[in-house]
């Protein structure tokens, strides 16, 4: 494989197509807006700036990698001759089957077509094309160049040649490639959304407040982030998403969102990037504070 394309141009898209650039793959980065593209790109080269000053990538790189990538607003002509394609739209069904429809009308027949959903049916995604043996889910994790895991998910008919492809084209990228079944949340989102869920719960019934919260799972569990902070970061809106994927598909009471939770993205307090959640966050740095909302 040395084409690929990337389908959604926000924090993980750009990220997916940096890190494929920085190993050599020629990406074509797609959005119906071409603002976003701009700011993608000017995101990535930010993001390659730094790994430059940390010495991680050589200044004689720079404008090789960023020359690898080219955008684009149309979508069949990015993809033509593309061997993979990895969808990272927001984590919506309608959207994310309208555009596997589209890949796989415009994707050459042997194109393998990946989602980076953290929680939606991979199964469901591919029983919309004619390809569903070639559909598969590349679950990045954020910050993409800085994680190492890809949760790689098989549908129900993916089949072992597109799996073990996507095994190793994960590992060609610097990743650690993890194959899972393909269940509501997978493993990472299985795990992950009821433990911050919980916590937004607690913080909900008055058992501890934000910073509170955080440094019990940091000092305590050496969690690197805590809860509520990982949280925003996600965003509390695809946190929500993911609840409710969890308990559409199981069906079981303890995948019930918090109310505070509900409350907080009907607000609009989604996290980072609306600048408030259960932190304030001081625009254009990582400096954060505790929410007036959450100070007694």
């Amino acid at each position: 494989m040395q084409k690929i394309g990337v389908v959604g141009s926000g924090q993980m898209g750009n990220g997916i197509a940096q890190v494929f650039a920085q190993n050599g793959y020629e990406v074509f980065l797609v959005d119906v807006d071409q603002q976003a593209l701009n700011a993608a790109m000017n995101t990535i080269n930010r993001n390659v700036d730094r790994l430059i000053q940390k010495g991680m990538v050589e200044q004689v790189e720079r404008s090789t990698i960023i020359d690898r990538i080219q955008i684009s607003t149309n979508l069949a002509d990015a993809v033509k001759d593309c061997q993979l394609v990895v969808e990272a739209v927001p984590e919506r069904l309608d959207l994310k089957t309208n555009v596997f429809k589209s890949l796989d009308e415009h994707a050459p027949e042997t194109c393998i077509l990946a989602s980076n959903t953290s929680s939606i049916s991979i199964t469901q995604i591919a029983s919309t094309t004619r390809r569903p043996h070639q559909v598969i889910g590349m679950h990045f994790m954020n910050p993409v160049p800085v994680m190492q895991l890809v949760e790689v998910i098989r549908g129900f008919a993916t089949d072992t040649a597109t799996t073990g492809k996507i095994m190793d084209i994960s590992k060609s990228i610097g990743k650690v490639p993890v194959e899972v079944e393909d269940y509501p949340g997978f493993i990472s989102n299985r795990i992950l959304m009821p433990m911050i869920n919980e916590a937004i719960q607690a913080l909900f019934e008055g058992v501890a407040g934000v910073e509170e919260i955080d440094a019990v799972m940091k000092l305590g569990m050496a969690h690197p982030m805590g809860p509520l902070h990982l949280a925003d970061f996600i965003g509390l809106d695809t946190c929500l998403a993911i609840l409710r994927v969890l308990q559409d598909g199981f069906g079981l009471p303890k995948y019930a969102p918090s109310p505070l939770l509900v409350n907080m993205v009907a607000a609009g307090r989604l996290g980072v990037k609306s600048g408030e959640g259960f932190y304030r966050y001081a625009a254009g740095s990582k400096e954060k504070k505790v929410s007036p909302s959450f100070l007694h």
